[in-house]
């Protein structure tokens, strides 16, 4: 073995420890960095000339690459902010570099705050996912591809209302009311804007056994002032049962209809038209009408409940995020709109993904092609509201790495004071 190859053996050990070094230090550094993946150092032996066992030596070198560790699991700790988000197995959050960015990213960094504009970003970063209908369905045209998901906005809705479409009335009309009796009840309605509005309907016994529903123009409840016209069919005839139990409805045609129709044509406040079905009973779903004898000197109409949907105005209050990535809009009228989903998307090799700054990684030949999921399924991991994965450096081991790499230095340094002092004696024999 030559000075010079003792000399260039060390040498690479030196720069070799001292790569080493760097990653530690880098993985101490972001010790407290949410979703960081600690990087290792692999150290390989270099062979600079190939020599014959028993004979001599050719002294080689020392090589240290990095070794990611991305696909390593973070503890997840708790937030208190339901945006912030976390990954219980494989998988990443993609993301772009802007609302009409074109280049998707992906991060396990599920540290997301809600910008000026409703839009749930991580420093310049935008979460996306599929857009999703009423009931929470994926409607995006191709769940496959990156090139579908669209940055997710919390206040796609800022607001929310839903007009009444049905409507179910229990009421007991007196058998003791004389023909040609009059009564009058109200029924509570949202219209499309969220408006609550008052729907009269007139109780008119014809003959024995047999009333007339009249439904009347909508009021305000407070002013009792028309806000619109009534349409459709308005009047009904209701026939019941020698028992007092709701025999037949028919409609001013003589059809029998199972559920009258209170259609609103037009609403003074610019709402649209309303279609409301009316239970009254001959559905089956709802106790519905009924004429039994009341006993008093002055019958009345006798209304025991009176069930609709449909819901009144809200304002956006909030956002929840369930673990399969549903993301909802939460009003204050109470109604949850689920608006997008947040899909998983893992690599065959994630380990092989380009380190980017800020958490985030890119797609590389060697990390293979994407594949989306939604979040718990077909082996993606699931998604943790409240929570935020932690960096997975460990500070002891990282401080055990360091006296190794110390030692190891200082070694090497040793080595090369030794090879200067052999230089040196050298050096002196020749003069």
């Amino acid at each position: 073995m030559s000075l010079s190859g003792a000399m260039n053996s060390a040498v690479s050990a030196l720069n070799a420890q001292s790569y080493a070094l760097s990653l530690i230090s880098s993985n101490l550094a972001n010790s407290s960095t949410v979703g960081y993946k600690t990087v290792d150092a692999s150290f390989s032996d270099i062979v600079t000339q190939q020599s014959s066992l028993g004979t001599k030596y050719a002294s080689g070198a020392v090589r240290a690459t990095s070794v990611q560790n991305i696909s390593t699991q973070g503890l997840l700790s708790s937030s208190t902010s339901a945006t912030s988000l976390a990954i219980s197995g494989d998988g990443f959050f993609p993301i772009t570099d802007g609302v009409d960015g074109e280049q998707t990213y992906y991060t396990r960094d599920g540290e997301f705050t809600v910008n000026d504009d409703g839009y749930l970003v991580n420093g310049d970063y935008y979460l996306v996912g599929w857009t999703t209908d009423s009931d929470g369905n994926v409607t995006s045209a191709n769940t496959n591809s990156v090139d579908a998901l669209e940055p997710i906005n919390i206040e796609k809705y800022s607001s929310s209302a839903e007009a009444t479409t049905t409507a179910s009335l229990e009421a007991n009309l007196p058998a003791d009311a004389e023909v040609g009796d009059t009564f009058d009840t109200s029924i509570d309605v949202y219209d499309s804007l969220g408006n609550t509005q008052a729907v009269s309907v007139t109780w008119t016994k014809t003959d024995t056994n047999e009333w007339t529903m009249t439904v009347n123009d909508p009021t305000d409840p407070s002013s009792g002032e028309a806000t619109g016209t009534a349409g459709g069919t308005t009047s009904y005839t209701i026939s019941f049962n020698d028992d007092g139990t709701l025999n037949t409805i028919t409609d001013s045609s003589g059809n029998t209809v199972t559920e009258p129709t209170i259609t609103i044509d037009s609403w003074d406040d610019g709402a649209g038209a309303s279609s409301i079905s009316l239970n009254l009973g001959t559905s089956g779903e709802a106790d519905g009408l009924t004429q039994y004898t009341t006993g008093d000197d002055d019958p009345q109409v006798s209304v025991e409940s009176i069930d609709t949907d449909g819901v009144q105005y809200g304002s956006l209050t909030g956002v929840s995020i369930a673990s399969d990535g549903t993301v909802t809009a939460v009003y204050s009228n109470g109604q949850e709109l689920p608006i997008y989903k947040i899909p998983i998307v893992t690599f065959p090799a994630e380990n092989n993904l380009e380190i980017l700054s800020d958490g985030v990684y890119a797609q590389t030949t060697d990390s293979g092609n994407y594949t989306l999921h939604v979040a718990g399924e077909d082996g993606a991991g699931s998604i943790s509201s409240y929570y935020l994965e932690e960096s997975t450096t460990d500070t002891a081991t990282e401080f055990s790495k360091m006296i190794v790499a110390q030692q190891a230095y200082s070694a090497a340094s040793q080595v090369v004071t030794t090879v200067k002092d052999m230089y040196d004696s050298l050096l002196q024999a020749v003069r």
